[in-house]
């Protein structure tokens, strides 16, 4: 496991080889993820979605293997268990300014590779706390395109296109607004925050091309930086997919006016 600091403060544990069930498609996430006071803001393994780890990348449909874990979406069917799954895999790291950079593999249930991954995670002080930065590169293996998708591609309604940059959050009373909305699931504005209790805020931004934001505050706590929330999205060969998605971490509720000030 690594750890990242601010200033010598122990902010978040990422944990590299998570050793689990193939069902919960496997990959490195970061859990727990805390406040500069300490307050814990992720969740992991979680008894209603087992798969939810703290913050990772995790998609539901690449070139149909699953990498979010549980059930899979089919479309005229819901969702049923296929042995589908895949696991992300880290190949080689190396130390960075605040962080960690690494290149994963995205494996089949047999190890064939169907993605590359270059990610980078940093973090660093920022105003009302610090700030994550997590920077991810997906490349396919050979020269064929390799395409990712959701339930939502797959049929599913209301808007369930999640899978990409995705944050399960602790429980509790929770509000999510952004820049122009109360209700901003679905999407696409510079920045979404969402106060757990009272007690912590998160800011996450960094969304590209058709990226859409999507959140849950009833069920569980959850924002995504959504890939392919509405369509199916190609990866082409040499043409690798690139996302940087910051998260500012604050302890006590954020207003918008000083999330605006935050990320002048």
């Amino acid at each position: 496991m690594t750890t990242l600091r601010v200033a010598g403060t122990a902010v978040a544990t990422y944990v590299e080889s998570p050793d689990l069930d193939i069902r919960l498609a496997p990959r490195p996430y970061l859990h727990p993820v805390r406040t500069l006071s300490g307050v814990a803001v992720t969740d992991a393994l979680c008894y209603d979605h087992p798969w939810h780890m703290g913050a990772s990348v995790t998609i539901a449909d690449v070139d149909g293997l699953n990498f979010w874990g549980g059930r899979t979406y089919v479309r005229d069917e819901g969702y049923v268990w296929l042995d589908d799954h895949g696991r992300i895999v880290r190949v080689d790291s190396s130390a960075v300014d605040g962080g960690f950079a690494e290149t994963l593999h995205w494996c089949n249930s047999s190890g064939d590779v169907v993605l590359r991954e270059q990610r980078t995670v940093t973090a660093a002080a920022a105003p009302h706390g610090w700030e994550l930065s997590f920077a991810y590169a997906l490349s396919t293996p050979t020269e064929a395109e390799v395409t990712l998708g959701s339930p939502a591609t797959h049929g599913r309604p209301g808007q369930a296109g999640y899978g990409g940059f995705f944050w399960r959050a602790t429980p509790g009373p929770a509000r999510a607004f952004s820049t122009t909305a109360d209700s901003p699931h679905g999407t696409a504005d510079p920045w979404l925050a969402v106060t757990v209790a009272d007690r912590y805020t998160l800011v996450f931004r960094g969304l590209a091309d058709a990226d859409r934001w999507f959140a849950r505050t009833e069920e569980y706590v959850g924002v995504c930086a959504a890939l392919a929330f509405t369509d199916p999205l190609p990866i082409k060969p040499a043409a690798p997919l690139t996302r940087t998605i910051k998260v500012l971490i604050a302890d006590g509720a954020l207003t918008s006016a000083e999330i605006e000030t935050a990320l002048s």
